[in-house]
């Protein structure tokens, strides 16, 4: 796993390197298939694992393990982006697609709670605990080498990888979610149906270790790696500025995403008693008009800049949250036009979001220093998002409260966004670069 291979940047004969694009496209969207079928699945597999006479009950039990697994993707951060910074993006990507499969593998051969009690909740934790670790990890590598392989004046176009292919990841869960219900009924998924997508995901992960190991280290990494050794620990603390803004912006994007992308369809199907055949191919067709936007967001970012499509975004989803979250009632008709209004805005933060992350911080430090203070502040605003939306909703019997505290932390991510400078095409190989890590 030699760090000196060839840098996978456009060649003499503009072709871009087919495994950098293949190997990071497969192995986010698998491990994102990964992380995300629980929650697509936990409105079927709630029963299992949680003895409970009210539906709704065992379904908030599921949200905390989903919490659970957040809580893990600080450590995952930390961990695997101290093996990017030192070891190399690659070998961090190939060992998060292995941790993400294991996790899968755990959940779907766990017994159910009817053979062995309690302890099929603790291999339930278990297994979403390493899902969080390879989670963590994986985003933060895969945006540290994508930026880094992209030509300068692509970069935001080419950082759309991430979400394009996370997202079709994910949407490949809702798919075989829906395909399996349709043929299996609610009954047959509650009773084995949810146990398939977890073993698809273990396969899907062992291939993504495969094509991972074909993918050359990045150039800039390599070029890092040949100089004087730093003070790993001396740099991290160093970098504690952006660490705080990271978490900023992180905090309105990731609670938004999780809320329109996963608790929306789950709470609806479980709560608001949506039929689970129509909200799952809802959800499954508008994910790729969320596809479909990024790159847009991410041409326009390469000709105005990263700095005001971030705060287009941030902004409109502060303005419509509230109306939204209004609107849904249990209809497919509904959520699709939620679906549509949100995702309009909330592609542009995610299309942009690591390219500009990555812009932020030196080579030396650019996963961990990304990494660990956006996990944190998804464990504590994404992993929270499903409790206190069901929560809330529970006890006010309005969606108000929790869009209240949606629009708080967009208009939080928004200030952040407007205090950074404009990195649009920075040399991410000159560590004298401005940047704000040592402002």
């Amino acid at each position: 796993m030699s760090v000196t291979a060839p840098a996978p940047r456009l060649d003499s004969a503009g072709k871009r390197n087919d495994h950098t694009l293949v190997g990071t496209a497969v192995g986010t969207a698998l491990e994102w298939f990964d992380w995300s079928i629980y929650g697509t699945f936990a409105a079927f597999f709630a029963a299992n694992f949680f003895t409970s006479k009210e539906a709704a009950h065992a379904f908030q039990n599921t949200w905390w393990v989903f919490f659970i697994g957040f809580l893990a993707r600080p450590i995952g951060g930390f961990f695997f982006g101290r093996i990017a910074d030192t070891r190399g993006r690659r070998t961090s990507m190939i060992l998060t697609s292995a941790f993400a499969g294991v996790g899968s593998l755990i959940i779907g051969i766990a017994p159910s709670h009817m053979l062995i009690g309690v302890f099929a909740v603790v291999l339930l934790l278990l297994g979403r605990f390493i899902q969080g670790l390879a989670h963590g990890g994986e985003q933060p590598a895969a945006q540290a080498y994508l930026a880094e392989a992209a030509p300068p004046d692509r970069r935001g176009l080419w950082s759309t990888l991430i979400y394009t292919a996370g997202t079709l990841g994910a949407n490949l869960g809702i798919l075989l979610a829906a395909l399996l219900s349709t043929w299996l009924g609610a009954g047959g998924m509650v009773a084995s149906g949810w146990r398939i997508a977890f073993i698809v995901g273990f396969l899907g992960s062992m291939w993504a270790v495969w094509t991972r190991y074909r993918m050359p280290e990045t150039q800039t990494f390599a070029e890092a790696a040949d100089r004087p050794k730093v003070d790993l620990w001396a740099e991290i603390v160093r970098s504690r500025v952006v660490a705080v803004k990271v978490i900023g912006m992180t905090a309105g994007l990731t609670v938004s995403y999780y809320l329109f992308l996963v608790v929306v369809s789950g709470y609806s199907i479980a709560v608001l008693g949506a039929d689970p055949t129509a909200t799952l191919w809802t959800g499954f067709a508008m994910n790729f008009f969320f596809v479909a936007l990024l790159p847009v967001w991410g041409l326009l970012s390469d000709r105005i800049g990263h700095r005001p499509v971030m705060l287009i975004g941030t902004l409109g989803m502060a303005l419509v949250t509230l109306p939204l979250l209004g609107f849904i009632d249990g209809s497919w008709q509904r959520l699709a036009i939620t679906l549509a209004v949100a995702y309009t805005f909330l592609t542009a933060p995610c299309a942009i979001s690591p390219a500009y992350m990555a812009e932020l911080v030196p080579t030396r430090i650019r996963t961990i220093g990304v990494g660990f203070p956006m996990a944190l502040a998804t464990a504590i605003f994404g992993g929270t998002a499903g409790l206190l939306q069901s929560a809330l909703a529970a006890r006010y019997h309005s969606q108000t409260p929790f869009a209240i505290y949606v629009i708080a932390l967009l208009l939080v991510s928004a200030a952040i966004v407007w205090s950074l400078p404009e990195t649009r095409g920075k040399d991410l190989a000159d560590e004298d670069a401005p940047s704000i890590v040592h402002a």
